[in-house]
């Protein structure tokens, strides 16, 4: 593995005209295809675009630096302290600076943000924020808004094609360049696979969450997207660096539903069983302490008995239903009533700092193959997401790509779709293994990991490879491995990554993991040999 992280990037030819496909119909995927036009491109999406997408789940918003009083220095260092000392800090001073451009281009879209009476943008503060710079729709709504803007932008929009319904499961390679990819859709009962040649892809494929028992995110977030690049060669970055956000209601379902940072960041305060507010000897900021800081304490009160609640009977009280109307009706869903009740909670998994390793421009180290949304690691959260960059990294990248994207490759035609059939019985919903890997991820990946735990993951990760017969399970599997390898390689405590063995920081592991498959394999096979020390 080079030293030089710009050796990993390809330098870009001009290119013949072919088609742009876009793996993803969420933010960042839409974002970017709105962006190119009218330069026709091709969107893939398993769902209906903006349905099964994490970002139509997000509640608190977009950070920006558009307050009076804020700037974006103050952004860059809350991010660079959030991170715990790995952040990229050219790529989160680019993504900074560049903040309030992309809220601009969202309000075109017709994002309804939050205006005070005056008609100026408003913004909230949330945890490990210094500044209120947090812009929303309706306290908790922003997801859903900016979904519903862009879908409709992106149906007005002649030059985007969109095929919904379709799973990216394979990238097709000749040498180090990616040419095309292999889809499945879904006929009744007949699965076929399609085939469509590119002159680019861009992956927008989401996260990883539902890798997990306890997650906040859709079920589609199984990691595929990252996944299905490490198996065509490229290099992904921190994948051991997963987030839980520490407030979801533990109320037994599955994604589990949000309550939002934004709560705390208006005072709503924590406490356990016996009614003591914990977070008050854990962090100097307490409930607004960093979400890994907050997200463990809350780990070690639910696993040692205690219980974890959120009380935001005081803060926010009777105007709950309107201030933070998404979650008031979660509450309400599981009966609960936040007004007068305690809200149960607990962490879960919510946002993968790790993913494809892109450059400021979305480029993998594969030629042709770009990157942008929950799918990469751009560098710009390091070990820990500050609370709402995820949205704007999400933009910021994917406007990037577009720019680069026009400047090389000319523009070209929607190519026709070749249908393959599917030669083999393949379990085209799902698999009966899921439910295995997500119980241990959960166990042995999750809040708190060991090295004997992590050791464990990778041989029943193993054993379930040797069973699968999914292409698109193959691709979360691989996501899996990486993920349980560099976190049994990393011997310490960052951020996300929290390890009971080694509890501390530690200066020789400053710094950010680079991994291929074929290195993680190998790694893997020196623990199923014994010979791993």
């Amino acid at each position: 593995m080079s030293d030089n992280q710009d050796d990993l990037f390809p330098t870009l030819p001009m290119q013949t005209a072919d088609d742009i496909v876009i793996i993803g119909g969420g933010l960042a995927g839409l974002f970017c295809a709105l962006k190119m036009a009218p330069r026709p491109v091709t969107v893939l999406a398993a769902a209906p675009i903006g349905t099964g997408a994490s970002s139509a789940w997000a509640q608190a918003g977009i950070a920006a630096s558009v307050m009076p009083g804020d700037t974006v220095e103050k952004h860059v260092e809350d991010t660079l302290i959030a991170g715990a000392g790995i952040v990229d800090e050219k790529i989160a001073r680019l993504m900074a600076g560049e903040a309030a451009d992309r809220v601009l281009d969202l309000v075109e879209y017709g994002v309804p943000f939050d205006r005070d009476l005056e008609g100026k943008l408003t913004a909230s503060r949330e945890a490990a924020h210094s500044e209120r710079r947090v812009v929303g729709v309706q306290g908790d709504r922003a997801g859903k808004a900016i979904m519903e803007a862009l879908v409709a932008t992106v149906h007005a929009t002649p030059s985007i094609r969109l095929l919904e319904g379709f799973v990216a499961e394979e990238l097709l390679s000749e040498g180090k360049k990616v040419v095309g990819l292999l889809a499945r859709g879904d006929r009744g009962t007949n699965p076929h696979r399609v085939e469509l040649k590119t002159n680019a892809i861009i992956m927008a494929s989401g996260g990883v969450g539902a890798l997990y028992e306890v997650t906040t995110n859709p079920t589609q977030a199984r990691g595929g997207g990252t996944g299905m690049a490490a198996r065509a060669g490229a290099v992904v970055a921190d994948p051991e660096f997963v987030q839980f956000h520490p407030t979801a209601l533990n109320v037994g379902k599955d994604p589990a539903p949000l309550a939002t940072e934004a709560l705390r960041g208006e005072g709503c305060t924590l406490h356990n069983d016996a009614g003591e507010r914990f977070m008050l000897k854990v962090h100097k900021d307490a409930e607004l302490a960093p979400r890994d800081v907050v997200a463990k304490a809350i780990f070690d009160e639910v696993t040692a008995g205690r219980g974890a609640w959120l009380d935001a009977r005081e803060a926010v009280g009777e105007h709950f239903a309107k201030e933070f109307p998404t979650v008031y009706q979660y509450c309400q869903d599981a009966g609960i009533n936040p007004v007068t009740d305690l809200i149960p909670v607990i962490p879960a998994a919510h946002y993968h700092m790790g993913g494809i390793f892109v450059d400021a421009d979305g480029r993998s180290s594969l030629d042709g193959l770009y990157a942008c949304g929950e799918a990469t690691s751009t560098g710009a959260h390091g070990a820990n997401r500050l609370a709402s960059n995820s949205l704007l990294e999400a933009v910021v990248f994917a406007g990037r790509i577009a720019e680069n994207i026009l400047l090389h490759y000319p523009a070209g035609h929607i190519n026709k779709i070749t249908e393959r059939p599917s030669g083999e019985s393949e379990e085209h919903n799902d698999t009966p293994l899921m439910p295995r890997l997500r119980s241990l991820m959960s166990k042995y990946v999750g809040v708190s990991r060991t090295d004997e735990g992590l050791r464990k993951a990778i041989f029943e990760i193993n054993q379930i490879e040797i069973e699968n017969r999914s292409f698109r399970f193959r691709n979360a599997l691989t996501t899996a491995k990486l993920a349980a390898v560099c976190a049994l390689m990393r011997e310490e405590s960052r951020g996300g990554h929290q390890r009971s063995d080694f509890p501390e920081e530690m200066v020789e592991w400053k710094k950010r993991s680079f991994i291929t498959l074929a290195y993680a394999n190998k790694i893997a096979g020196k623990v199923l040999d014994g010979t791993y020390e």
